[in-house]
């Protein structure tokens, strides 16, 4: 994490606790950090988990990669150094969303695993649960929705991760979800039966 620029800054806490919002929410708050290569389906999972869990009334809420491109982190790019800070932003606000009870599903590429362990080290135990979206690299040049990789491919885009730029897969992700192989619905249902057997979220009908 990098160093306070003042030492006049003091962190103030508040009276209500992470375990007093639980308590209220009536499941547990973490972190879901999705993980995988572009195109690999990782916002678009995170949205339909996202409203799978607001169906049961769980508290959850995605913060999409591109979308916090377009505010928080407009001022970076695609270099090493812009994608380290990017993680480093997402992470501390990730870290808030738990602390307020929220079930907060990331959706960022994160290429680096250095950059992932960081973030994971924000949260208590159980609070980062590393969710890696596998899919063949030849799937998602594939389905490419946005063009990048054939940009990519033509040099019109730069450090492009899996074509110019690298990506480390996680060693040990709590879930590992195929996307080249399940469905949407397989796959949010996996993720759903992680966090029940887990005792994140209740299972459907318990009291």
């Amino acid at each position: 994490m990098a160093n306070l620029k003042s030492k006049h800054v003091v962190w103030h806490p508040g009276a209500v606790t992470k375990d007093d919002r639980e308590a209220v929410t009536g499941h547990r708050a973490c972190t879901i950090w999705m993980t995988g290569l572009p195109a690999s389906g990782k916002s678009t999972l995170a949205v339909a988990l996202e409203k799978a869990l607001w169906e049961r009334g769980v508290h959850a809420f995605v913060l999409d990669g591109d979308n916090v491109r377009h505010g928080l982190n407009k001022d970076l790019g695609f270099s090493p150094e812009d994608r380290n800070e990017n993680i480093r932003r997402i992470g501390e606000v990730a870290k808030l969303f738990t602390t307020a009870g929220v079930i907060n599903v990331t959706a960022f590429i994160s290429p680096y695993r250095a950059d992932r362990d960081q973030a994971r080290r924000l949260m208590a135990a159980g609070e980062f649960i590393e969710v890696y979206v596998d899919c063949s690299l030849a799937e998602c040049e594939r389905r490419d929705p946005k063009g990048h990789y054939k940009k990519a491919r033509a040099g019109e885009i730069g450090e492009f991760t899996g074509v110019s730029a690298p990506y480390e897969p996680p060693t040990h992700p709590e879930i590992t979800v195929h996307t080249d192989r399940g469905s949407e619905a397989e796959c949010v249902g996996q993720i759903l039966s992680y966090l029940e057997a887990h005792g994140y979220v209740p299972r459907p009908g318990a009291a």
